[in-house]
């Protein structure tokens, strides 16, 4: 039932941002008390090979993200990942406090049909406990995300194409929102990075590095 969108992973990953017109990847590393960007690339994709979050020519997607990867100069191969679009489904509900993982879990998927308009097996589902309900103390609020697993699927297979390996399959405006929480001045560039190219560019790295970040606990 868990697909991962909330769980960190301790290993060393690369962001791959996937949009409807190019790729972004990045590599951070830790650098006093923020971050430093060890390697980072853009590549623009043919026309159509993403339309509104749906991933349509894996193979092109594929290369393209394989043919990106020596500008990084990394031996990282984790990779994390974002979905994104219509099918992404995410809400704040309210549980009983003191449940374990298993019985939440039994509990959302009893009664998925309340939240989630796709059938149950066609869907990827986490959640993870926010804290206690400011209604009503004995309850907490617990943010569910769900996805339909066509959409992951895609993404697995690209990484795959590239020699990647996917170890985390975030949504994609958690990624933004965790990008948006640190003081992005931290993201210093590694000695491999142009200074006043990421200058330029590092607005539009915000998902990639917020995918990325999930190497850190």
């Amino acid at each position: 039932m868990r697909k991962g969108f909330f769980t960190r992973k301790a290993d060393a990953l690369l962001g791959v941002d996937i949009n409807d017109t190019a790729i972004r990847l990045v590599e951070l590393g830790r650098s006093g008390n923020g971050y430093s960007v060890q390697g980072y690339a853009t590549q623009a994709l043919p026309a159509r090979a993403v339309v509104d979050g749906t991933l349509v020519d894996l193979e092109s997607i594929g290369r393209a993200l394989h043919a990106m990867l020596p500008r990084l100069h990394t031996l990282a191969r984790g990779a994390a990942v974002a979905v994104a679009g219509p099918s992404v489904i995410t809400r704040v509900i309210d549980m009983a406090a003191g449940l374990s993982d298993d019985e939440m879990a039994w509990m959302i998927q009893a009664e998925a049909d309340q939240y989630i308009p796709y059938p149950l097996d066609e869907v990827a589902i986490d959640f993870q406990v926010q804290g206690r309900s400011a209604q009503d103390p004995d309850r907490v609020e617990v943010l569910l995300a769900a996805c339909l697993k066509e959409h992951i699927e895609a993404r697995e297979a690209v990484l795959a194409l590239a020699g990647l390996v996917p170890k985390v399959i975030d949504v994609e405006a958690f990624a933004l929102a965790r990008a948006c929480s640190q003081d992005f001045a931290s993201f210093t560039p590694g000695h491999r990075v142009d200074g006043a190219q990421w200058a330029v560019d590092a607005h539009g790295m915000g998902i990639a590095c917020g995918l990325a970040l999930r190497s850190f606990a």
